[in-house]
């Protein structure tokens, strides 16, 4: 386990609109903004052809490669995520959603994409003192989070 403090700062009552895509506008609010760190949640609608990344192909394996899932419909969403800044102080997301119609939900990471169907709600909970960065992993290839 790794860790640090951070304490909180303020808190952005956020209304995406049809069509926003979600991860491009969060981080483009946090860099208006001038938030480098921030933890939030979500709800609203997810449009059709909106793509999750949905795990790996394999477990455990050497070379990790992404499964998507593309959306074939208006979906209903719940999600939470982390922003914090990458190697060069740009925003990154880090956000899952739970995206549901009828019987079926799908669950993944939004980062390939995820449109908005109309309206979608996030409230965004800065962290202040934040020491947390994303470093690219050499084995994994993923850009984790170094608190």
């Amino acid at each position: 386990m790794k860790y640090s403090q951070a304490k909180p700062g303020r808190i952005f009552v956020i209304r995406l609109e049809d069509g926003d895509i979600v991860h491009e506008q969060i981080e483009t609010f946090a860099r208006q903004n001038h938030i480098q760190a921030a933890s939030m949640i979500v709800l609203g609608g997810a449009d059709a052809k909106s793509i999750l990344v949905t795990g790996p192909e394999q477990g455990r394996s050497e070379q990790i490669l992404p499964r998507e899932q593309m959306l074939d419909n208006v979906h209903e969403v719940a999600g939470t995520g982390t922003l914090f800044p990458d190697e060069t102080g740009n925003p990154v997301l880090h956000m899952h959603m739970a995206c549901g119609r009828g019987l079926s939900t799908v669950t993944g990471c939004i980062r390939k994409g995820v449109r908005v169907w109309h309206v979608m709600e996030i409230i965004v909970y800065e962290l202040v003192e934040s020491t947390g960065i994303r470093r690219k992993d050499a084995v994994t290839g993923f850009d984790l989070l170094n608190p």
